[in-house]
């Protein structure tokens, strides 16, 4: 994967924050306090410049990233949609509304075997659970879907973004 070109916006001081972050944000109260003072440096400083780097696109989110597995969701389901593309931006904004949709996306379709566009992250306890939650995404759709699947997941992931190195 190629860094955004934005990434030579950075100066040192960016560089060190990324690196203490690039993990996660320290699980405490105040987390960017604690970033500040492992840094050496003004809490405001911090704040200001992982909003810059947000605003500039080198840092795309920050966020919450939980463990669905630990949390009791054996079930997760990729909800796969075949809608027309001319809809897919007003389609994809309501199913990515909904709060059981934890990620929503478009995608290239690969015919003749693959007519799928439209992709939605659902979790449930039970496959019962996300096949109710893919019902109500269908219910949404309406006759714009022409067709839907869902994959399962079979194992665990890491995912991680760009990491820097020192």
């Amino acid at each position: 994967m190629n860094a955004p070109h934005n990434v030579n916006l950075l100066d040192q001081a960016d560089r060190r924050i990324v690196q203490a972050t690039q993990a996660g944000l320290p699980l405490t109260a105040r987390p960017y306090h604690a970033v500040a003072d492992q840094l050496g440096l003004p809490v405001d400083e911090v704040m200001q410049r992982m909003q810059r780097m947000l605003d500039l696109g080198i840092i795309r989110r920050i966020g919450a990233v939980p463990n669905h597995y630990a949390l009791g969701y054996r079930a997760n389901g990729m909800t796969v949609w075949d809608v027309a593309d001319d809809r897919i931006d007003e389609l994809g904004e309501r199913i990515g509304q909904l709060e059981f949709v934890t990620h929503c996306y478009q995608r290239p379709r690969h015919l003749p075997d693959w007519p799928y566009n439209l992709f939605a992250m659902v979790h449930g306890k039970t496959k019962d659970e996300v096949e109710a939650k893919a019902r109500l995404i269908a219910g949404v759709l309406g006759q714009a879907s022409r067709g839907n699947d869902i994959l399962y997941s079979s194992r665990i992931l890491k995912k991680t973004g760009l990491r820097i190195g020192a």
